[in-house]
């Protein structure tokens, strides 16, 4: 593969206080990279640098063996776009008008949109599932559907290279799948170069084909997701211990935590953990490696939860793979939780599928049962029910449920109990 950018040591600092220290790599032209590393270690630093937003006060970036820096913004729009972070847009525009921004470094000065704009621009958000909000104001649509949005402008600006900072962060699990699928698909058949930053390692591992682990604002490893994501290479960077196995479809790492060595020994009591697609594996990991005895529920077959659960011998209700929970399955689900001490309901999404497991969780607090909430959401960003799920999930609360911000709260709090 032909380079399309090439990192030379390149040094960033944010004032006095270096951020970046000597990094140097390449990124090959169609490949799908992932920049992965816990908070601090300069992840979006470095993709601020990659998109001409922080100079390198050493080194260079080469885009097609040009300096970045020493080519116009306009040049560089046309070979690469930008999805941040942070998507808020204050001012009343309609989506299409979002959308068709990302034409503006194909247009000559006091230059108009013309068909072949407006086709782009179309194209675009048919493909990012945004086309039937087109006529919508921006500040009236949801913010994973502002998001795709925003990747619509992007992909709009006809780029060879795309940059994305953590891009399904505000997104449901379905929509997550959706919009990584959806990069994949346009990396494979039209030779996009992708460069994202990933928070969640197993989302990293089951898309990317090259990963860019950081530590401390320098490179701790290149390679394909399997060298990378290694126990050894995570407990080093993160100071996590983790189980690293094959996915069983994909065949690619799956990574689930266990938590600090520190941390594990053996407790008591039983727990049922309400979960599912991936939002309970880090507190299941975490309790196993405590040693409580837990159950889990309603997990479909296969998905993340599940694997983590079948994986760590943990009894659970489940359900087939991307049907809503039926009356047996809940019922089962019900049955688990009346036999736990302590029910926790992790930051998981709602659409009709799964209310039940709402539900379930209400029947403890009528058992007395203590009830610990995982939010690390609001609420209001996770239902898909149009009010629904929110009307329970926040009876739950009013009801005596207690609000955690996350696992490490949650063991804290165990500790009253057990």
């Amino acid at each position: 593969m032909a380079v399309t950018l090439k990192i030379n040591d390149i040094e960033c600092s944010y004032g006095a206080v270096k951020v970046l220290n000597g990094l140097a790599f390449s990124i090959s032209s169609g490949s799908f990279n992932g920049i992965i590393g816990p908070n601090g270690s300069g992840k979006s630093t470095l993709l601020k640098s990659l998109s001409r937003v922080l100079k390198p006060v050493k080194g260079t970036v080469l885009l097609n063996e040009k300096d970045l820096y020493k080519m116009s913004p306009q040049e560089v729009a046309k070979k690469m776009a930008v999805v941040p972070q942070e998507t808020a847009v204050n001012f009343s525009f309609t989506v299409k008008d979002i959308v068709i921004m990302g034409r503006s470094p194909h247009l000559g000065r006091f230059e108009n949109e013309g068909e072949k704009d407006f086709a782009a621009a179309r194209q675009a958000m048919a493909l990012t599932g945004t086309l039937h909000l087109a006529d919508r104001l921006i500040t009236a649509v949801s913010g994973g559907e502002r998001q795709r949005v925003i990747i619509a402008r992007a992909l709009t600006q006809e780029p060879e290279i795309i940059l994305l900072d953590e891009p399904t962060s505000h997104l449901d699990i379905n929509h997550q799948v959706e919009i990584l699928s959806l990069l994949q698909r346009l990396n494979r058949e039209n030779n996009l170069t992708i460069i994202s930053v990933f928070h969640d390692l197993n989302l990293a591992a089951q898309y990317c084909d090259s990963l860019i682990l950081m530590k401390k604002g320098a490179v701790f490893t290149v390679g394909e997701p399997a060298s990378v994501l290694t126990s050894g290479n995570i407990k080093e960077v993160y100071g996590a211990s983790v189980l690293v196995r094959k996915h069983p479809v994909t065949g690619r790492p799956s990574i689930i935590l266990l938590g600090r060595d520190t941390q594990i020994n053996s407790k008591g009591g039983r727990i049922h953990v309400v979960c599912g697609g991936g939002a309970g594996a880090s507190i299941l990991g975490l309790l196993a490696g405590q040693g409580y005895e837990l159950t889990a529920g309603v997990l479909n077959a296969g998905d993340v939860d599940w694997e983590t659960a079948r994986f760590l011998d943990i009894r659970m209700a489940e359900e087939i793979p991307f049907l809503p929970v039926s009356e047996q399955s809940h019922r089962e689900n019900i049955k688990l939780l009346t036999e736990a001490d302590v029910c926790i309901l992790a930051n998981i999404p709602f659409g009709r599928g799964n209310l039940k497991n709402l539900e379930a969780v209400s029947l403890a607090l009528e058992q007395s049962k203590p009830v610990l909430i995982i939010e690390g959401r609001d609420i209001k960003e996770r239902d898909f029910t149009g009010g629904e799920a929110e009307l329970l999930y926040n009876g739950l609360k009013e009801n005596g449920a207690l609000v955690l911000r996350d696992e490490a709260a949650v063991l804290n709090k165990l500790r009253d109990y057990f």
